[in-house]
């Protein structure tokens, strides 16, 4: 089958859990036998990067995607939708089947609109599905609620869907998806994963992964830091990463006294953070939104638990099984985080061995690819007509 990928950036020239995630699955497309295109916006100096097995298709020129609090700027995602329906209005009897993601919600209108009429399979993926009240706390109360409106209007106009989480699936229901959306299993890069550490680290170290957004809530982690140094005096910190948010939590690492007991290395080096991973004696995301979770998967795979924070929009607490790779905090509340912490760091090797144990029963139920091949089953059977 011919298959087109389409979101408005590609990895590694854009970093992020979706942005692997649809380079994955169009590089388990292709090893299908399928040819695929990806359908993406300029984000390299040059000539348009070969990615083996796969043809990239600049749709769209380039943008900056984020404003300065990381949210998505409304401009460049209605530039790329309206890009990608004239490239598909051009180019509808060159494919089969088009995955377009609903990351911005304003790509599945404009798909559906372009392929009206038309034989191709049309399938929306879902990396996250959000509630009103969120959409207007991350674009205030008018675009909000219009971001609300075409996030319905993109699951109703969903002939097929995917997504990562049972909360999404529920979500998309409730938003009036015609159809059962198809849950994936899992998002595992088991190529990415060596042998874990079973032995705690000798001086207890935390490690937190990711962005430094407002949803992030980097800034809880020095207090809890603080808190849990009442019980484990010779507690230290590893926040890597970069964002709007680092200066605050810079700040709040001054405010504590705890200069000499968090670092802050920005971003670093794939094998700097595996490393750190792997002597971490637990991972932290205070994260009050997930769409799956992918970083409880890669420390649970370095033998490092887990602690994330219960909220209605935190779809990672799904991978969270407490007391075998890891603990859910009730808050972010620095005493509900550092029990939390306390509780996984007394857990030793038992517990190191158990969240290790639980990633591989993930793993083979849940890689990237079985659930590449798993879309591919969904667009061959709307194909067919089934």
């Amino acid at each position: 089958m011919r298959i087109a990928i389409a979101y408005d950036c590609l990895y590694p020239w854009t970093l992020g859990g979706g942005e692997r995630q649809y380079r994955a699955f169009a590089e388990e497309f292709a090893a299908q036998g399928h040819s695929v295109s990806y359908l993406t916006r300029q984000q390299w100096d040059g000539p348009v990067p070969t990615v083996p097995g796969i043809e990239v298709v600049a749709v769209a020129g380039r943008a900056r995607l984020h404003d300065r609090s990381g949210a998505r700027r409304a401009g460049p995602a209605l530039g790329f939708a309206a890009r990608l329906c004239l490239h598909l209005v051009r180019h509808r009897r060159r494919y089969d089947a088009v995955v377009v993601s609903a990351l911005p919600a304003t790509n599945v209108p404009a798909a559906r609109l372009a392929l009206l009429g038309s034989p191709v399979v049309l399938v929306s993926d879902w990396l996250e599905v959000w509630t009103p009240e969120r959409w207007r706390a991350y674009s205030g109360p008018v675009m909000g609620r219009v971001a609300w409106a075409l996030q319905r209007l993109a699951a109703r106009l969903s002939p097929s869907a995917t997504c990562h989480s049972a909360l999404s699936a529920d979500r998309l229901s409730r938003s009036g998806l015609r159809s059962l959306p198809l849950r994936s299993p899992g998002l595992v890069f088991p190529e990415d994963h060596g042998a874990a550490a079973v032995v705690p680290p000798a001086t207890p170290h935390v490690v937190y992964v990711g962005r430094h957004i407002q949803d992030k809530r980097v800034e809880a982690l020095p207090a809890a830091i603080a808190a849990a140094r009442a019980v484990l005096p010779d507690l230290t910190a590893t926040i890597y990463g970069d964002g709007p948010t680092r200066e605050h939590v810079r700040s709040e690492v001054e405010r504590l006294g705890l200069r000499d007991v968090v670092d802050l290395p920005g971003f670093v080096d794939r094998s700097v953070l595996d490393a750190g991973l792997r002597t971490a004696s637990v991972l932290v995301n205070p994260s009050e939104r997930e769409g799956y979770g992918l970083v409880v998967v890669e420390a649970a795979a370095a033998g490092t638990p887990v602690v994330v924070v219960d909220g209605p929009d935190n779809a990672s607490v799904e991978l969270v099984v407490p007391g075998r790779n890891g603990a859910v905090a009730r808050s972010t509340a620095a005493d509900d985080l550092a029990e939390a912490i306390l509780s996984v760091v007394d857990g030793g090797s038992a517990l190191r061995s158990s969240a290790r144990a639980w990633y591989d029963d993930h793993a083979r139920a849940g890689s990237v690819a079985v659930t590449a091949r798993g879309v591919l089953e969904l667009i061959e059977a709307r194909a067919a007509g089934r």
